[in-house]
């Protein structure tokens, strides 16, 4: 079996990740799909690849804000016929939000938000990085978002996981430089997903009349900034990259 460059996408059922691990592999990447709830989903982007010359994709399922979870999914990469024992790219994208007072926010809901958008990244880096630095090479992406940098009105945990990872990213990057690992984080506006179809039709247009671009931007074209990032010389890292329309 020839092995290719391995790439861990978390949340790859849908938005951003689906859109992302079409694209790496149509560029020959060997493709770890993630994510915890949409399995029917999943599946569709395991067919979508296949369909693709060369395709080649793995299914990991499982909740990677849960480090034994996380562990399996590792786990499951080690032992893969299709790559060299671990991964090559790790992109953190697996995230929830929360729209509401913060006040009236419960424990389970801060909990889930904080396991599922920063600590998964951690559990996940934490896994990822001892093959990297054996090799003395690897790619880490964060997908964070402009509310992270600064901060949205009932939006209280989910600003703050994202500004979370992007303190993460920083200062990973400095860790990992002597390495020759890459740590950076893309800073998303306003992404036309499932996650910002909740708005009405009056609600979408006011929200795109605030964006200088005067558009939501696609999840084709968030996974297009996302190849150009990880394609950036190795001298760029510790980056967190604004991708909003010009909103910040």
């Amino acid at each position: 079996m020839n092995q290719k460059s391995g790439v861990l996408i978390t949340g790859a059922s849908r938005g951003i990740g689906r859109a992302c691990a079409l694209l790496l592999a149509g560029h020959g990447f060997h493709i770890f799909l993630n994510s915890a709830h949409h399995i029917e989903a999943l599946e569709e982007v395991r067919r979508e690849i296949l369909s693709i010359p060369g395709g080649s994709c793995e299914l990991c399922p499982g909740d990677v804000g849960n480090p034994d979870q996380v562990r399996k999914i590792f786990a499951t990469i080690a032992s893969s016929e299709h790559t060299d024992g671990g991964l090559d790219i790790l992109i953190n994208n697996a995230g929830i939000s929360h729209i509401g007072l913060l006040s009236d926010m419960t424990d389970e809901e801060w909990s889930r938000l904080i396991a599922t958008n920063l600590s998964s990244a951690f559990y996940c880096c934490r896994e990822a990085i001892p093959h990297m630095v054996s090799k003395k090479s690897g790619k880490i992406l964060n997908v964070s978002s402009m509310w992270g940098r600064s901060g949205a009105s009932c939006e209280a945990a989910y600003s703050a996981s994202k500004a979370g990872i992007q303190g993460l990213t920083q200062a990973l990057a400095k860790e990992l430089a002597p390495s020759n690992i890459q740590v950076n984080a893309i800073a998303f506006g306003v992404i036309d997903t499932d996650m910002n179809r909740m708005l009405d039709a009056e609600e979408r247009r006011a929200l795109a009349e605030e964006i200088p671009a005067g558009y939501f931007a696609s999840p084709e074209e968030a996974a297009r900034m996302i190849w150009n990032t990880l394609n950036a010389p190795a001298y760029m890292t510790g980056q967190i990259i604004g991708f909003d329309g010009g909103f910040l």
